[in-house]
């Protein structure tokens, strides 16, 4: 922690374990990875030429965000292009708050990971020389992004991956719920963990048993929290579990206030939670542009990349515009696509057929849109090589915090790093892994009970009316204060099923996202106050947050801040 900086605790009531019946049963590999989007698949497929790998997901294999993804992968690939542009506008998005040697690294691998791809069966879309084609988003500075299937690349990468790793022999365990780390001690007297307890879930979601597997390495690749929110753009299945999980074993976690609003997605009904549909950026990188409900342009004159800015500016201009209800509509604006014609169909087939089911033909109509949750900055505190504080436990994907990112994610660079350092870790696995260590059974649990999952509407449309895209702080503070008020539900009575863990992992990342959004009093990247609008350089830093028995920590805080 800087010298100038200070800690802050806030009283809390949250489990140090799921509730759920004693394990019955153990099994040994030598390594699980938690999660089977692209990060998960990626490390447990270059780890599996040597090491037995366990993958465990809650849902079946191809059930996570990366199937959803359409935008594509950031690589430089046009001859025009070069790395330093790419690591430039990956910083400029961050806001101050990137790694640039992270970003140099990752920028560097990501078209051998583009490559790679390829080699296990991927198909990119062909451009007019033949060639790849690429398109740009909003945030770069040239076309770079490498898409299938039109507005499918994230279904294209899960199908590779998916087929990969069952061709390798990769071993998946479906409808396992990771409720908590087990850990030991090793040789050198650190903490390490020794595997991971699962809940083996019935169809209905009950609890069928629980056992304990044993590990010598564990991936954490369990994707973001969006969920956490009743607006987003993601499935179901992202609930925030890693996260939750990590923070129980009291881990640090960083950046957690930094979440990506992505500016446009569909719009259809008034008070929707449901998993809502994404407007791809590169819609308007073919030419799409912004109006609200009066006809007025909302990009021009903001920012000099006016329609294609980066994200978090795209989300606030649109957020500002609808606080002030142009001709009386305060909950959605419109992209104009029609410039694109008939070209649009054939360039995004699901974007067109979502639309075409909500009543609205995109070559002639424009697309009602607003923001929705999407993508979380933070996470667990790792490296590029998905190494964590605990020995033997790494995390890859949008659970991590890598320093890549920063303050808000430029497009499309989000499924490269995944790819990149997931493929890192299982190669690095492969060539070593830890001692296997003993379980430490001396673990405390607090005897806070599970959230039942009747609570998980007041948590998400608290999160999204007061932490979302502006943030007031007595609206942080309503939401700190509505939060701790579910905590306070918590019940050994409540049963344990998936819907009442994944409830309690949602409150425990809700809670840590409000406090972390309360206590950074400026505006930065996807982080938007109203009462502080500007950047600040105090605040040039990081916010770490753990739970240190009955206490959220939050630790960076500025002295003067």
């Amino acid at each position: 922690m800087p010298n100038n900086a200070r800690e802050q605790r806030r009283a809390v009531q949250l489990p140090s374990q799921l509730a759920a019946p004693k394990p019955s049963w153990t099994r040994e590999v030598d390594v699980v990875v938690l999660g089977s989007g692209a990060a998960g698949l990626a490390a447990a497929l270059a780890a599996r030429p040597v090491r037995e790998v366990l993958i465990v997901t809650k849902d079946t294999l191809d059930a996570g965000s990366t199937a959803w993804a359409q935008g594509g992968l950031a690589a430089v690939l046009d001859p025009g292009d070069t790395f330093a542009e790419h690591v430039r506008d990956t910083l400029d998005a961050g806001a101050g708050l990137c790694d640039e040697a992270a970003v140099t690294s990752l920028v560097r691998d990501a078209p051998t990971a583009i490559s790679y791809l390829e080699k296990l069966g991927a198909a990119f879309d062909p451009g007019a020389d033949g060639l790849r084609a690429l398109t740009r988003e909003g945030g770069h500075s040239r076309s770079r992004i490498v898409h299938a299937g039109g507005d499918q690349s994230g279904a294209e990468i899960q199908r590779t991956l998916d087929e990969s790793a069952i061709n390798a022999g990769v071993e998946v365990l479906d409808h396992a719920f990771a409720l908590d780390l087990v850990f030991g001690v090793s040789a050198g007297a650190r903490r390490q963990v020794a595997g991971v307890r699962i809940a083996l879930l019935n169809e209905d979601g009950t609890v069928a048993s629980v056992g304990v597997v044993l590990a010598r390495a564990v991936v954490i690749a369990t994707g973001g929290y969006g969920q956490v929110f009743a607006s987003t753009s993601n499935p179901a299945a992202v609930t925030g579990d890693g996260h939750a999980l990590a923070l129980r074993a009291g881990m640090t976690l960083s950046d957690l206030e930094f979440v990506q609003f992505h500016p446009t997605v569909l719009w259809q009904e008034v008070g929707s939670t449901k998993q809502q549909t994404l407007i791809s950026e590169a819609v308007r990188g073919e030419g799409a542009i912004l109006f609200d409900a009066a006809g007025e342009r909302i990009m021009q004159g903001v920012h000099p990349q006016e329609d294609l800015a980066p994200r978090d500016v795209v989300a606030a201009a649109i957020s500002r515009r609808m606080a002030q209800a142009p001709a009386g509509v305060d909950d959605h604006v419109f992209l104009d696509a029609t410039s694109i014609g008939d070209h649009f169909a054939e360039r995004f087939p699901f974007i067109t057929k979502s639309c075409l089911a909500a009543g609205i033909d995109p070559r002639t109509d424009r697309i009602p849109v607003a923001p929705a949750a999407h993508y979380t900055c933070g996470g667990i505190v790792s490296n590029l090589d998905g190494t964590t504080e605990v020995d033997g436990l790494f995390a890859v994907g949008e659970v991590a915090y890598t320093g890549v990112h920063g303050a808000n994610r430029l497009a499309s660079n989000s499924l490269t790093e995944s790819l990149v350092v997931g493929t890192r870790v299982g190669r690095n696995l492969a060539w070593q892994l830890p001692k296997r260590v003993a379980v430490d059974e001396s673990v405390h649990d607090n005897g806070v009970g599970l959230i039942d999952d009747t609570s998980r509407a007041t948590v998400r449309t608290t999160m999204s009316k007061h932490v979302g895209v502006l943030r007031k702080p007595e609206g942080l503070q309503t939401a700190i204060d509505t939060l701790a008020e579910v905590a306070g539900q918590s019940s050994s009575d409540v049963v344990a099923t998936r819907r009442n863990f994944e409830a309690t992992n949602i409150l425990m990342v809700a809670t840590a996202v409000a406090a972390t959004a309360l206590a950074r009093t400026e505006s930065r990247g996807c982080h938007r106050r109203t009462d502080t609008p500007d950047q600040r350089d105090v605040w040039k830093r990081h916010l770490s947050v753990s739970i240190d028995g009955a206490s959220l920590l939050i630790a960076g805080i500025p002295s003067e801040g």
